[in-house]
């Protein structure tokens, strides 16, 4: 009975539409989503970096105006255009990181990145440049971010238009990165429990971690899916989600929300791509319409290092219009201006190199 009655609930929600909407068992025979830089490109690179100060403290000084790619650039611009627009994501390979020294391999990965966007804080430490490592002092405490781990992520989103990772060491075994377009996600939903889709349109308290603006309670709320601007834009903090659930005055899920979101999960994992990186490999995804997560990973025996990634979080110059309740996470909606990251009391920006 309970099953006839999924059957005659409506969904008034339209299915999302456009070439951001793909499951991954398409694309395991299709390599458009890779770009491999060739020998003009990796030499463009190479100039610049020649010119790159040795003593440079801060990233933020090395800028494509000042050290241009000249045709590199053009191409770059064309892929963020088709990350905004059109499928949602590019993977980056061929950059010879072995010949690179961890200065150089983050100067060149800023470089490229700015093309993209422009980078905002990802912590309340103001990190421009991220660093996603398994930082192992950071077990059992509770204000740890996922990432500083190597267990798997759910998955999210993150609190910017645009989100990239450049691979400098991969683990020993596992760390797989898995992505999924959230708009096939929502339109599975709609055609097989549009009751749940419903529910997902519906405001989540998510906690901040912590991480607090002033002004702000220590959570915010935000419905996952988002029809606004002719776009569908999602927005999944699945861990803080989760997390506000232990703040004593946030509302609490509903039973209808957690059936939602396990479902929401569920599908995320069955029509997702996975990408196994390589050093040098770089991967950047329009974090409105791609959700992204990883596999667990152990990296005790790795030869040459322990995985790391560095991660840019970006505001795309050409960012879609975003529901002013975004504004509660992003700071400002307004589209051209700079939005997203995080900033807290005493935040300062920075670009950090190495963080052993």
């Amino acid at each position: 009975m309970q099953r006839k009655d999924r059957k005659m609930v409506t969904c008034e929600q339209k299915p999302a539409i456009g070439p951001s909407i793909w499951r991954g068992a398409s694309l395991d025979e299709d390599d458009s989503w890779i770009y491999r830089l060739s020998e003009a490109d990796i030499q463009e690179i190479d100039s610049a970096l020649e010119t790159l100060p040795t003593a440079l403290a801060d990233l933020r000084h090395f800028d494509i105006k000042t050290f241009p790619l000249p045709n590199l650039s053009s191409r770059l611009y064309a892929l963020q255009h088709d990350i905004v627009e059109g499928r949602g994501f590019v993977l980056i390979k061929g950059m010879p990181i072995y010949r690179y020294t961890l200065f150089q391999a983050a100067a060149a990965y800023w470089l490229i990145g700015r093309h993209f966007g422009e980078p905002v804080s990802q912590n309340a430490e103001g990190h421009l440049l991220g660093h996603v490592r398994d930082q192992r002092a950071a077990t059992g405490n509770p204000s740890r971010r996922a990432y500083q781990t190597s267990e798997a992520l759910r998955f999210h989103t993150d609190s910017c238009d645009i989100v990239g990772l450049f691979c400098r060491h991969a683990a020993a075994k596992g760390g797989l990165s898995r992505i999924a377009s959230a708009g096939a996600v929502h339109n599975a939903i709609r055609d097989t429990r549009p009751d749940l889709l419903g529910a997902l349109y519906q405001p989540f308290a998510v906690s901040r971690i912590g991480e607090i603006p002033i002004g702000k309670l220590p959570w915010y709320m935000t419905p996952i899916f988002n029809d606004f601007g002719g776009c569908l834009t999602c927005i999944y903090p699945a861990r803080d989600l989760r997390a506000a659930e232990t703040l004593s005055k946030a509302p609490r899920l509903t039973k209808q929300q957690e059936e939602a979101l396990e479902l929401l999960d569920k599908l995320a994992e069955e029509f997702c791509l996975k990408m196994d990186f390589e050093p040098g490999d770089m991967q950047f995804l329009h974090n409105h319409t791609i959700l992204h997560g990883r596999t667990a990973y152990d990296d005790e025996n790795t030869q040459g290092g322990h995985r790391h990634l560095l991660r840019l979080w970006l505001s795309a110059p050409n960012g879609r219009p975003l529901p002013p309740h975004f504004a509660e996470r992003y700071g400002t909606v307004e589209q051209g201006a700079v939005r997203g990251g995080i900033i807290c009391p005493d935040t300062e920006l920075s670009t950090p190199i190495d963080i052993d």
